[in-house]
């Protein structure tokens, strides 16, 4: 018998349309976004986008300012950095007690994802690789037995979405390369149960797509 699983409330319909509409970078870094405007294109009240917008404070992408309206955080060096840096922190946190505790199957489902990712970067489909190589690290986290960790996470993912896609708009290929290699990397010392090879594995990741992004941000103001 299946699981019941609750159908997603108009809320999180409302934040989830607005935060691809960030991620993909339709709503820009610093804009405004009108209650009215938003709630007319979605068809919804304006009570609906405002607890949406509240959601997507929550999850950083979103600054709810009173008496002026909702904007889109700014994407700058100081929140690109803490991004990356709170990233390293957690996942090497909970990837240490994945390298001790991993069981075959947990193995066949990193490894599987790996493949899938491989199979997108072939076909050139953006949109599924990053959709995978958020459930790939959802899947490392199996072990992390911590719940403000977990949420913590749970909360960062559109952030490292929209970090990612605006890194591959300014890097191409090059950056999806990066993170199959990184991957590849990492399940090696998950595998061979070396701690400190993984923790060594995601500092460098993390170096590196931190600046891939801050590359892209500079990059992107040049031409403008």
């Amino acid at each position: 018998m299946n699981a019941f699983k609750p159908r997603e409330t108009l809320t999180e319909q409302v934040a989830r349309h607005i935060e691809n509409l960030i991620v993909f970078g339709q709503l820009r870094s610093g804009e405004r976004i009108y209650e009215g405007s938003m709630a007319k294109e979605m068809d919804v009240s304006h009570g609906s986008i405002r607890e949406g917008l509240l959601l997507l404070e929550k999850r950083h992408l979103v600054r709810n300012v009173p008496r002026k309206g909702a904007f889109v955080t700014t994407l700058d060096d100081y929140f690109v950095r803490s991004l990356y840096e709170t990233l390293e922190l957690y996942l090497t946190h909970t990837g240490r007690k994945l390298v001790r505790q991993w069981q075959p199957s947990d193995m066949e489902r990193l490894e599987s994802l790996h493949r899938q990712m491989k199979t997108c970067y072939q076909n050139n489909d953006l949109m599924k690789f990053l959709e995978l190589g958020i459930e790939y690290t959802k899947a490392s986290l199996v072990y992390a037995d911590n719940y403000f960790i977990v949420n913590a996470i749970d909360d960062l993912w559109p952030s490292a979405r929209r970090c990612a896609f605006v890194a591959f708009q300014y890097g191409g290929s090059q950056v999806l390369e990066d993170n199959l290699a990184n991957m590849e990397e990492s399940i090696s010392a998950i595998r061979d149960r070396d701690e400190e090879r993984l923790a060594g594995i995601l500092h460098r990741f993390a170096l590196q797509q931190c600046q891939q992004v801050l590359d892209a941000i500079a990059g992107n103001e040049q031409r403008s």
